[in-house]
């Protein structure tokens, strides 16, 4: 639909529709979470909680200990979704994600090196995390310049860069002391539990400074896809978008590694699982985010009741399921003749 003046808008029924399902699905999941603990809560109750029908215990177990466990996963979520969209366009590539390209593994050495060398708290520890996938995406982006970080070199070199810092990250853990290797493998394990308002605000205020930032660059993100020169005939600076786009997806990347550990695979299903609902030709952010943050307070839930006697980190059931969808990326890639 074409507006007075050069203004147009269009209209996508299929992918409101998806991003309405999959919000509705979230705030069910997220209503089943502050239910799930110790003592149990029924959806009813927890809704007569959050309206301030509640005794003092039930009051802070929801408000205090549950709900910013809760809403640190949907932001983790949707800030992985969101950047995994946005590696995968500038590489034209479904493996390009944080997980697979080093950048995550980036924010861990960062924030592992604070642990370790420093004995830093929360905060420092947070500040690692951004610094080291800053320094991440910085190295592999300079090392991919020359003629655009485009098709398999943007992978091939950040595979090589994921590896060398999962090195450096074991080496770190050796030189660890009992009390800071303990501390930097609960933190790898990628996990909600113990999650409270310090972490959570930080993480708000960096998804609501970079996620409208990323959704504004997804047209240029669409004609990223088409090649460089076709988004040069088209208007747009390729070199100018994927700086940006790498920029805001590293940092919403180390943002949410920085408030939970490395919950991997997120990024990298969630865009595709969006897209295979929306049916888009292009990146379509606002679904990857909502897909994002079903696919972690999913992974929260199943977490806490997959075992009757532990509580799993929600990184390791994503990493499990996240791992069986990467084998049949990778077959489905290779059968359509594109690996």
């Amino acid at each position: 639909m074409r507006l007075p003046g050069r203004l147009s808008l269009r209209a996508r029924p299929r992918g409101a529709v998806v991003v309405t399902a999959l919000a509705l699905a979230t705030t069910a999941l997220v209503l089943l979470l502050l239910g799930t603990g110790q003592e149990q809560l029924g959806p009813l109750e927890v809704v007569r909680v959050l309206n301030g029908e509640a005794t003092p215990t039930q009051w802070f177990l929801v408000h205090e200990l549950r709900y910013p466990r809760a809403l640190v996963a949907v932001l983790v979520g949707a800030a992985l979704g969101i950047a995994g969209a946005a590696f995968q366009s500038v590489s034209r590539n479904p493996l390009g994600s944080p997980d697979i390209i080093g950048f995550t593994q980036g924010s861990v050495t960062g924030a592992l090196t604070v642990v370790v060398l420093f004995g830093g708290g929360p905060g420092t520890v947070a500040a690692g995390a951004v610094a080291g996938g800053l320094a991440t995406g910085a190295a592999v982006h300079l090392l991919t310049r020359r003629g655009g970080a485009q098709g398999y070199r943007l992978v091939l070199v950040g595979i090589g860069a994921a590896a060398t810092l999962s090195a450096a990250n074991g080496y770190l853990l050796t030189r660890a002391g009992v009390d800071e290797a303990a501390r930097g493998l609960m933190w790898l394990t990628g996990s909600f539990q113990g999650r409270d308002w310090t972490q959570f605000w930080p993480l708000l205020a960096a998804c609501a400074l970079l996620v409208p930032a990323l959704l504004t660059r997804g047209p240029a993100l669409g004609l990223l896809e088409m090649g460089d020169d076709t988004a040069r005939a088209l208007g747009g600076r390729p070199e100018h978008i994927r700086l940006t786009a790498l920029t805001g997806a590293v940092l919403l990347t180390a943002a949410a590694t920085a408030a939970a550990g490395p919950v991997t695979f997120v990024a990298l299903a969630a865009p595709q699982l969006a897209r295979r609902l929306t049916r888009a030709t292009g990146p379509d952010l606002p679904a990857a985010a909502a897909m994002g943050a079903a696919l972690t307070t999913a992974a929260d839930w199943t977490a806490q009741h997959a075992l009757a006697a532990v509580t799993l980190p929600a990184g390791a059931v994503t990493g499990v399921l996240g791992g069986l969808y990467l084998m049949w990326l990778l077959h489905a890639e290779r059968r359509g003749g594109r690996l």
